[in-house]
């Protein structure tokens, strides 16, 4: 009798401490959390603080196959992350339900032995004391085991949630991956046209891919297709209406059409959104026919 009252005891203990130390960890996964958010916006602000550009082909090639390994890590830390914290909950959850079935069955050890001498003083008899404690260590058992196959239902799910997020994010990366080879495959190409047909690789992948539409319009200007680079211009408007680099493709388009007014319009708005191109519009031959007009050298006269 006093070795089961003690067994109950320790296995209270136990399911107690559980419950004590499983915020400290929760607690230090948000620290880790926190310190990895921190270190990011740090790298972020040194990225807005750069004023001048620091990458050459050899370093743009390197910058993007760090980046593809940068991911890969990201998404495997990830899957790993999930499986421990996965296999942690699930410890957690089979101790506490050992120690409740153990309590349970301490329990009704507890109430057997009673009712053991309750029958022997003429109380009630051994068989219902026996039928009403198995009835009570039924009732309790079922609703214990309900509760956790409740609770682990919710952790499929969350589990099966994730997983998809992983692949999705898996996917993304792989086409990221063939977008930056893309990308650095057009800057090798000195022939318009090729790069004209690798733009449309990276828009058959990203069709919303503004950057793309923009320089394929460049490369239309390349081959004397002015209206086909201010369709394009206008086609990455549509979807960006402040991207300077689609008005300044438009621009030129329109200098080379002779819509005179079209084209000083639109490269006025993006010099006012990036100052850099007024020193190349200053330079691009597409302004050949504005190029002494007041307004043209106004607009691009850089002030000391």
């Amino acid at each position: 009798m006093i070795k089961t009252v003690w067994h109950i005891v320790l296995s209270l203990m136990a399911f107690a401490s559980a419950l004590v130390f499983l915020p400290e960890r929760v607690n230090a996964e948000e620290v880790d959390k926190a310190r990895q958010a921190a270190e990011t916006q740090q790298a972020e602000e040194a990225i807005e603080a750069l004023d001048a550009p620091l990458y050459s082909p050899f370093t743009e090639r390197y910058l993007i196959d760090e980046v593809k390994n940068l991911r890969q890590m990201i998404a495997d830390m990830r899957v790993e992350v999930t499986e421990k914290i996965t296999d942690r909950e699930l410890s957690v959850a089979d101790k506490a339900l050992m120690y409740a079935t153990d309590t349970v069955t301490y329990f009704f050890y507890l109430i057997a032995g009673a009712s053991t001498l309750l029958v022997l003083v003429g109380w009630n008899s051994l068989r219902e004391i026996k039928d009403r404690a198995s009835a009570l260590a039924n009732d309790e058992i079922h609703r214990i085991t309900s509760s956790y196959e409740e609770r682990l239902e919710k952790l499929e799910n969350e589990l099966s949630r994730k997983s998809r997020h992983i692949a999705a994010t898996q996917e993304e990366i792989e086409l990221t991956n063939e977008v930056h080879s893309l990308w650095l495959k057009a800057s090798q190409e000195s022939s318009a046209q090729n790069k004209i047909a690798i733009y449309d690789q990276i828009l058959g992948l990203r069709p919303d891919d503004v950057e793309a539409i923009t320089y394929k319009a460049d490369a239309a200007l390349l081959l004397g297709q002015a209206q086909w680079a201010n369709a394009l211009a206008n086609r990455a408007l549509t979807i960006d209406p402040e991207n300077s680099h689609a008005k300044y493709q438009r621009a030129c388009a329109h200098a080379e059409s002779g819509y005179i007014d079209e084209a000083l319009r639109d490269l006025s708005e993006a010099i006012e959104t990036s100052e850099a191109l007024r020193e190349q519009a200053a330079h691009d031959p597409s302004f050949e026919k504005i190029r002494d007009m007041e307004e043209f050298i106004a607009m691009t006269q850089i002030s000391s």
